[in-house]
């Protein structure tokens, strides 16, 4: 059989993202528009589709490749572990908090902040969330001083988020902050040719 020419720019480019297809090329193009703004990005699709690769694809090719990319799987942590990790916590702000902490917000600075699976923060930390989406500013866990951060926002579900949103689970004004430019992601079923793309790729790697 015919093994396909790969064009490793492509995947270079944009962090291992390899197709063909009409929909993979729309993906690429809405990349090369969005990447050099600062716009919030929210990232749909389901489990496996790439969405971090998307979300590192537009920090390197944008104009905060040289400052941090930070990512964070939302689903991961406990409420009380996650709102730790995205704002950090001052000394004693619960058991176990032994010195001051930052977190992701102040790690991230002047960089990228990937939300994965952002659908399933709890409503009480969405709500800071949404603060440093429009301010720009947030305040430790157990702390008082509001700290003032430069940071971009890129966020990632599989789950659909209006309807979250008319279960209550999601609120709808962070969810029309996150989703200022969203980005579906198509599943392989979807790529008519990728497959054999992706096939010769990885027989030459």
């Amino acid at each position: 059989d015919e093994i396909i020419d790969v064009d490793p720019s492509n995947a270079d480019r944009f962090e291992n993202l390899v197709g063909n297809s009409v929909p993979m090329r729309e993906v690429f193009g809405i990349l090369e528009r969005v990447a050099p703004t600062d716009l919030t990005v929210l990232i749909t699709g389901e489990t496996g589709t790439g969405k971090e690769l998307v979300a590192r694809a537009i920090h390197r090719i944008g104009s905060r490749s040289g400052s941090p990319f930070c990512a964070v799987n939302c689903a991961t942590f406990t409420p009380e572990m996650l709102a730790s990790e995205l704002f950090g916590h001052v000394r004693g702000a619960f058991t176990g908090a032994v010195k001051d902490r930052p977190g992701l917000f102040v790690r991230a600075h002047g960089g990228t902040l990937f939300l994965d699976e952002v659908a399933e923060i709890p409503l009480d930390i969405q709500a800071r969330l949404l603060r440093v989406l429009q301010d720009q500013e947030f305040t430790p866990v157990g702390g008082t001083a509001v700290r003032r951060v430069d940071i971009r926002i890129i966020a990632a579900t599989h789950r659909a988020l209006r309807r979250e949103v008319e279960h209550g689970r999601f609120r709808a004004d962070l969810m029309y902050r996150i989703r200022v430019v969203p980005i579906y992601l198509p599943p392989l079923r979807e790529r008519q040719g990728d497959l054999d793309l992706l096939s010769s790729l990885f027989i030459a790697q």
